[in-house]
């Protein structure tokens, strides 16, 4: 790790812990699912996954050994971060990189007892509070932030709170979409690539926060060599709460602790698909009663096997969407920072946006989450010509109050 805040890092250093954590990750996964093996950290079949067999789920040791490896040799021993020009004197504040890690190997440890001897719901979210606490300690945490017609806040006092609030949701997140095989890895991969663009654009070559989203994406790529499906290992809870907090953190430095207006826009946009996933499995769970940490089969992944996707064009499709979002997020930080109005850079962001949410709507409702009355009706007329109009009505009452649908022949 370098001393102090170092010189500036080149967009090549980027590029080189990119792959140096891939290689790592890629290298130790086979290691870390003999070690599963051993001491009995597997993943049965449930409702959770759609896995049919049993499958080692220490995994996330790798990401984690190639996170370390990659953050020692190119990350500063500090991250200066740039002076916000409406907060005080240094309010951007200084990042120890090694409380950083400190907290990734401590939710990376509250992982690996999960993944060995299930933990209660309770014990594992003391851990992922613990960890964020430990990188508000580090200096990661949200004292400004800057909201489109709003303007500037400022959190002088509740900061703290705010941060561990979103490092926590975002372990959460990452975690109850790691369902199946690759999509979780992949869809990381790319999320960490786009945190990494937008940062060098909003700090500069010498971001740090860069830095740690490319390691956070190189991690995960080199693990994804052994996820994809048919997966021969799992990322497991020690891998998906430490792909979380590490975009957590990347957001936070990179982005929301900047005067970019839309710094808030930007990490939700590139993490929209997780968000949308987690609110509306969430929501769904809370609706009917049951617990939200309880799992089920409803999440994206479920409802696309539901309608005989399969594991590799129903993540194909996920890792599409993502891409299309961060790609949305990455074109509007560009033209409104390089403030490129001139029609063909308008017309290109605007297409993109379009494409992005022509293919969520598309999606949704491949997902049967929109359903129609007349798409309904003809479903149900095919199927019995004889239906009448009060049961049809009925129907469809049924099927937008419960949000379950038979599959409706494509």
């Amino acid at each position: 790790m370098r001393h102090g805040a170092g010189p500036p890092s080149l967009y090549a250093d980027a590029v080189y812990a990119f792959l140096v954590a891939m290689a790592i990750a890629a290298v130790v996964t086979p290691l870390a699912a003999r070690l599963a093996r051993r001491v009995g950290a597997i993943s049965y079949p449930s409702n959770r996954g759609l896995s049919t067999r049993p499958v080692p789920a220490l995994g996330g040791l790798a990401i984690l050994a190639g996170v370390l490896v990659a953050a020692l040799i190119w990350l500063p021993g500090e991250i200066v971060l740039p002076h916000l020009l409406h907060g005080r004197s240094g309010a951007s504040g200084t990042v120890h990189t090694s409380l950083l890690l400190v907290g990734a190997g401590l939710i990376a440890v509250v992982g690996a007892i999960d993944d060995t001897r299930p933990l209660k719901p309770l014990v594992k979210l003391l851990g992922q509070i613990a960890a964020a606490v430990v990188a508000v300690l580090g200096g990661a945490v949200i004292n400004h932030l800057t909201i489109p017609f709003l303007g500037a806040l400022q959190f002088p006092n509740g900061g703290g709170v705010l941060t561990v609030i979103w490092l926590v949701a975002l372990m959460n997140i990452v975690n109850f979409s790691d369902g199946v095989d690759g999509l979780a890895a992949g869809v990381c991969t790319i999320d960490g690539i786009a945190f990494a663009l937008i940062a060098f654009n909003l700090q500069g070559a010498g971001s740090a926060a860069a830095l740690l989203g490319a390691i956070t994406a190189g991690g995960a790529l080199g693990f994804l060599f052994h996820n994809f499906p048919p997966a021969s290992v799992f990322m497991g809870d020690i891998g998906a709460n430490l792909l979380g907090y590490l975009l957590g953190v990347a957001a936070v430095i990179g982005s929301l602790k900047t005067n970019a207006v839309l710094a808030l826009v930007v990490p939700l946009m590139i993490l929209a698909v997780p968000f949308l996933d987690t609110s509306f499995v969430v929501a769904k769970r809370l609706k009917y009663g049951r617990k939200p940490w309880e799992a089920d089969a409803e999440h994206f992944h479920h409802r696309m096997d539901r309608l005989a996707f399969g594991p590799r064009k129903t993540i194909a499709y996920l890792y599409l969407w993502s891409a299309l979002m961060a790609g949305c997020a990455i074109a509007l930080r560009l033209v409104t920072h390089r403030h490129l109005h001139q029609t063909p850079w308008m017309v290109g962001l605007v297409a993109l946006i379009v494409l992005a949410l022509g293919a969520s709507v598309y999606l949704l409702y491949v997902l049967e989450i929109l359903k129609f009355k007349a798409l309904r009706t003809r479903q149900m007329r095919a199927q019995n010509p004889e239906v009448t109009d009060d049961e049809i009505v009925l129907t469809v009452q049924r099927d937008i109050e419960t949000g379950e649908f038979d599959r409706v022949p494509q």
